[in-house]
């Protein structure tokens, strides 16, 4: 095992040197790299070592191991089956038919008009169950979105994105801007769906924010790429 640790009181080269031999004498200690710049040490450990030992092995520098957040990996998910994915049907079934049955009764069925009010449902939608615990759903996406997992601050913001981007589908405002948009999004979202999927990680997906225990699989791999194939031919149409 790998672990990060502040050292205080390190000032030289010499003082890196003394305590990495220090560290390095100690029977469970593999590897100690030091140096000058925090975090200034990270062990390899063949067994646990306390932190009092370390202590005392080191004199009067002062040591303490670097607390990491823990990585929220759902271990416990559902099979992944039509009944775990129901919610997810659900919603997606009744977008879809709402959005044909805007057009009753029917007089020269658009398939534009049906999309885009499919995009405005979806956005609007899944935005509302994101807004519910926005927290939940922002440590849920850190774990997978390229994006996020750099800066955690985007998973607050996505779902605003979400609903602004449903308002302007429903109004029909700026429809070449709100379909790059959902392009450029949806398509950089679906990196990291498609990376957890073939690296088989059992994680929450977090299109349903926190409020369902959907594991990621393919389907939300075809739900994203869906969204984007729509919004290229919406794009390509206008």
């Amino acid at each position: 095992m790998t672990k990060e640790y502040i050292i205080e009181g390190m000032t030289c080269g010499g003082c890196v040197a003394n305590v990495k031999k220090a560290l390095e004498k100690l029977n469970d200690v593999a590897t100690a790299d030091i140096q000058l710049i925090a975090p200034q040490g990270k062990l390899t450990l063949n067994n646990p070592v306390e932190l009092t030992t370390l202590q005392e092995a080191i004199g009067h520098y002062n040591i303490q191991e670097v607390e990491k957040p823990p990585i929220k990996e759902v271990i416990e998910l559902s099979e992944k089956s039509l009944t775990t994915y129901k919610p997810l049907l659900l919603i997606v079934g009744f977008i879809a038919g709402v959005s044909f049955l805007i057009q009753s009764p029917f007089n020269g069925f658009s398939g534009m008009l049906w999309m885009r009010h499919f995009m405005a449902g979806f956005f609007l939608v899944f935005a509302f169950f994101k807004l519910l615990n926005i927290k939940g759903f922002a440590d849920s996406y850190q774990m997978y979105d390229i994006v996020a997992a750099k800066w955690k601050g985007w998973g607050y913001i996505y779902p605003f994105v979400e609903l602004s981007l449903g308002i302007l589908f429903l109004i029909n405002i700026a429809p070449v801007f709100t379909n790059v948009l959902t392009l450029i999004i949806l398509g950089v979202s679906s990196i990291g769906v498609i990376k957890s999927v073939l690296d088989k990680r059992k994680i929450k997906c977090a299109c349903l924010g926190d409020v369902f225990n959907l594991p990621m699989s393919t389907v939300t791999i075809v739900e994203d790429l869906t969204m984007v194939a729509m919004a290229g031919i919406m794009l390509f149409l206008i």
